[in-house]
C-alpha cells in the first residue's frame, strides 16, 4: 500500500511538479485542500521557517507526514528581495502577473550585469507535527532578470527568469527539461533519495 504524504500547499503548479518528480516512489501525494485545511500564517523571516510552519499546519490538521515548501526569487540587484515575500511582492492581494510587473518596474533601468538572481527552495518533510527533526532539503537555480515577459509555460516568475544554460526564459522550458533544473526539481531529487534510505 503506498504511503500517503500531505502536501501543504494549494498551489497547483507545485503539486504537479511535486507528483511528477515523487511518482517512481511508492508514495500518494495528496494536496492539502482534501481535508480543507486552513492556510498557515508565514510569519517566518526565513524558507526554512516558513516551510516548517505550513507542514506542521498540514500535520497538525490531518494527522499525515506533510511536505512543504516555500520557495521565492533572491534578486541581488534588491539584497535578495522578493524572497520570502516573492508571492506576496505587488501586495497581499496580487496575482502572478502583478509580481512580475512590479519586478520588471522596479528592474526597469538595471543594465543586464546587474541583474544576477536565483530560485531559492526549502523542502521540508514532517513525519508529525511535533516532529523536531524534519527533513530539509534545499536547491537554488541561478539566472538573471529579463526585460520583458518571455514564454507561457510555468508559473510565477518563470517568464521574466532567464536561464543561461539553455538561453531563454524558464516559461520557454518544457516541464520535463524545467524539472531537471529547477530549484524545486532540485530539491525534490534529494528529498527523494532521502525518502528511498
Amino acid at each position: 500500500m503506498s504511503r500517503r504524504i500531505v502536501l501543504a500547499t494549494g498551489n497547483q503548479g507545485k503539486v504537479r511538479e511535486l507528483d511528477a518528480i515523487l511518482t517512481q516512489l511508492d508514495i500518494e501525494i495528496v494536496p492539502q485542500s482534501e481535508f480543507n485545511v486552513p492556510e498557515a500564517e508565514e510569519t517566518g523571516l526565513t524558507f526554512v521557517e516558513n516551510a516548517i510552519i505550513k507542514a506542521r499546519n498540514a500535520s497538525a490538521h490531518t494527522g499525515l507526514p506533510a511536505i512543504a515548501d516555500d520557495s521565492g526569487l533572491e534578486v541581488d540587484y534588491l539584497k535578495g528581495a522578493p524572497g520570502i515575500y516573492s508571492s506576496r511582492y505587488a501586495g497581499v492581494d496580487a496575482n502572478s502577473q502583478d509580481n512580475v510587473k512590479k519586478l520588471l518596474a522596479t528592474m526597469k533601468d538595471v543594465p543586464d550585469e546587474e541583474r544576477s538572481a536565483r530560485f531559492q527552495c526549502l523542502l521540508v518533510l514532517m513525519e508529525h507535527d511535533k516532529d523536531p527533526t524534519p527533513l530539509i532539503c534545499q536547491g537554488s537555480w541561478e539566472g538573471r532578470i529579463l526585460h520583458q515577459q518571455q514564454g507561457d509555460g510555468g508559473f510565477g516568475y518563470d517568464p521574466v527568469f532567464y536561464v543561461p544554460t539553455h538561453d531563454c526564459a524558464s516559461a520557454e522550458l518544457t516541464p520535463e527539461v524545467k524539472n531537471q533544473l529547477s530549484h524545486r526539481g532540485q530539491a525534490l531529487r534529494q528529498l527523494a533519495a532521502a525518502m528511498k534510505q
